[in-house]
């Protein structure tokens, strides 16, 4: 059963410029295991832009939460390449509280925007 569904559209340029101006917005942001590959390679603005909108994508499908916080929730790659999102924190706990037992995550970037799509399950 879906609990609910987020999406979020990203502007790189703007999220990238972002970025260069504010260095320490990236530590705030993500985590370690979002910012680089699983090669140990920097991720690029436009594959950030669309973990950010995962982020804000997932709080929407929760009705974005009072309390959020961008460290509630992580994006992750499987070897596959596949996304899947880790929540954790207030975030989590919404989630434990809604019955969410599972997070469907699509990412993509295209030219200048990066999307992001997050359905919330519930299983049974």
């Amino acid at each position: 059963m879906i609990v609910g569904v987020g999406t979020d559209l990203v502007g790189v340029a703007r999220f990238a410029a972002a970025l260069r101006r504010t260095p320490a917005l990236a530590d705030r942001v993500f985590t370690t295991g979002e910012r680089f590959t699983a090669a140990g390679r920097p991720r690029s603005a436009r594959s950030l832009a669309a973990r950010f909108a995962a982020k804000e994508a997932a709080a929407k499908a929760l009705g974005a939460p009072r309390g959020y916080r961008f460290a509630d929730c992580e994006v992750r790659s499987e070897p596959s390449g596949r996304p899947v999102l880790r929540v954790s924190g207030h975030l989590g706990a919404v989630a434990a509280a809604a019955g969410v037992t599972d997070w469907h995550v699509s990412l993509t970037h295209d030219a200048d925007l990066a999307c992001a799509f997050v359905v919330a399950e519930r299983s049974g």
